[in-house]
């Protein structure tokens, strides 16, 4: 048997291909908005649609759902600009993923990422600290 005579569960559903692609884009970047870092529940077109975008991993990026209906059509990059939560490392991390550069694209993300391990675990640490000495 060939390859090319076997039939693919993704070739009978066709969403589930498009349901593994979407899940994989948020998986990229820890579920995490492109632009502003929250938590991503939507996929973003940096072109929109409506302007020649297509559906493809290089135009699609995760983001919340705030910031995908705050951009609506708007180029991305302009849009981007103007937001109070603005990041040259966002905006090159962007640039990166639609040039096709994804891994440089999350390294950049990681870098901009702003430090949530770190305080959560010092939060964490200081919750676990024995407070006893001040009771009086």
């Amino acid at each position: 048997m060939h390859k090319r005579d076997a039939v693919f569960l993704e070739d009978l559903c066709p969403k589930l291909r498009d349901r593994r692609w979407r899940k994989s884009l948020h998986e990229f970047t820890g579920k995490r908005c492109i632009y502003c870092g929250e938590n991503s529940e939507s996929i973003d077109h940096v072109l929109p649609r409506s302007k020649g975008g297509l559906s493809i991993t290089e135009n699609c990026v995760p983001a919340c759902l705030s910031c995908n209906g705050s951009k609506s059509d708007n180029n991305a990059f302009e849009w981007y600009r103007k937001q109070r939560f603005y990041d040259p490392r966002r905006s090159m991390a962007i640039r990166a993923w639609t040039d096709g550069d994804i891994r440089l694209a999350l390294r950049l993300l990681k870098w901009a990422e702003p430090k949530r391990t770190e305080n959560i675990e010092k939060s964490k640490s200081l919750l676990n600290e024995d407070y006893s000495w001040q009771a009086a």
